[in-house]
């Protein structure tokens, strides 16, 4: 079952509370960057951060770690944040969503990307990402302090490739939403290789464990479909509405994005249905097996059906003295040899008729 964070029943609104079970402090990361400029720092207390907003340049704000509510409302000062939007931060069961405040957007996206801390086992981490995007800013928030897949992104601003350091803050959000779509690739190319190696095994020998794969295979793909699917709702909207912290030349972007987003709604589709399928070879494959045993029981029980016939005529107890009628064979000198041959020659024309009917 999923477990919903929410806040105590009559609690006001707007008021930051953390639901998460993290004491890290969180590490900001300040961005400034303009075509002819680029300066990138960490500090570990905003208190240490010169400005937040530098002239005529981007300012990309960074916060990874919820832990520390002071550090965010601090953020939220500086910035001018609606205390609501900071709220939806810390209440990390968000569904992915677009609102628009006075003077900037507010965004909630989820991260998806394998944790392969597990000896084990990868499994798939859903991290929400709120966005503020501004003027000349653009605010992002992440859950944990690390595994985020923004490293394409930072690293494209500093080398100054293609439109990143050309454009302005709208560009960047977008630059960002399409990190967090893109990849869903690897993660669906991940899960589409375990499906077809699950589907070899299953075609070999079905085996009980396959059925509890498919079943977490399953949960990860409706993961990604849940986490994949509100996106496409956001970016159609930053197509379609006229936002003024939107440009007309990002909407180009912002259209491929969407069909990006599309595309791997698409995927995820198809391996859901791939899995419900793989499901259904699995019973398919063990009602099989099980004929299969049942079948062979079925032809040995046949066999020994007439033997176990003479055996039980020949274990009465017969006395030939009294009546000629009364099992002579008893007396040959060769009866019992006699009767394992017959025994012999009775199971062998059954297997012969059985498979010349093709029932072995």
């Amino acid at each position: 079952m999923f477990k919903v964070r929410y806040h105590p029943p009559g609690t006001p609104p707007a008021t930051l509370t953390s639901h998460h079970g993290s004491s890290h402090r969180g590490l900001v990361s300040v961005t400034h960057y303009s075509p002819n400029h680029f300066e990138e720092r960490e500090y570990a207390e905003i208190e240490a951060v010169d400005s937040l907003r530098s002239p005529d340049c981007v300012t990309w704000i960074d916060l990874r770690g919820i832990g520390d509510i002071d550090l965010l409302r601090r953020l939220g000062v500086m910035l001018d944040l609606h205390p609501l939007a900071l709220e939806d931060v810390l209440n990390t069961t968000q569904r992915p969503k677009l609102e628009a405040f006075d003077d900037c957007l507010f965004l909630v996206c989820h991260m998806i990307y394998f944790d392969g801390t597990n000896e084990d086992r990868n499994y798939l981490v859903s991290e929400q990402v709120s966005m503020f995007l501004g003027a000349d800013f653009v605010l992002t928030i992440q859950e944990e302090p690390t595994g985020d897949v923004f490293e394409p992104v930072r690293e494209r601003l500093r080398q100054g490739r293609g439109f990143a350091r050309k454009m302005g803050s709208d560009y960047l959000v977008y630059a960002l939403m399409d990190a967090i779509i893109d990849h869903a690739y690897p993660v669906l190319e991940t899960l589409g290789e375990g499906l077809e190696q699950i589907e070899e095994e299953i075609e070999e020998r079905p085996e009980r464990r396959h059925l509890s794969l498919l079943q977490e295979y399953k949960r990860m793909i409706m993961q990604l479909r849940r986490a994949t699917w509100p996106c496409r709702e956001i970016l159609n909207s930053l197509m379609r509405d006229e936002y003024p912290l939107i440009h007309k030349k990002t909407k180009v972007f912002l259209r491929d994005c969407y069909d990006h987003a599309v595309q791997i709604i698409e995927l995820t589709e198809n391996y859901r249905e791939l899995a419900s399928d793989l499901t259904e070879l699995w019973m398919s494959g063990v009602g099989m097996r099980t004929n299969e045993v049942m079948r062979v029981l079925t032809v040995i029980s046949s066999i020994f059906i007439p033997l176990t016939f003479i055996a039980g005529v020949y274990g009465m107890n017969f006395n030939p003295d009294k009546s000629p009628f009364n099992m002579p064979e008893l007396d040959w000198y060769y009866g019992y040899p006699l009767c394992l041959l017959l025994m012999a020659l009775i199971a062998t024309g059954m297997i012969g008729y059985f498979k010349w009917k093709k029932w072995l």
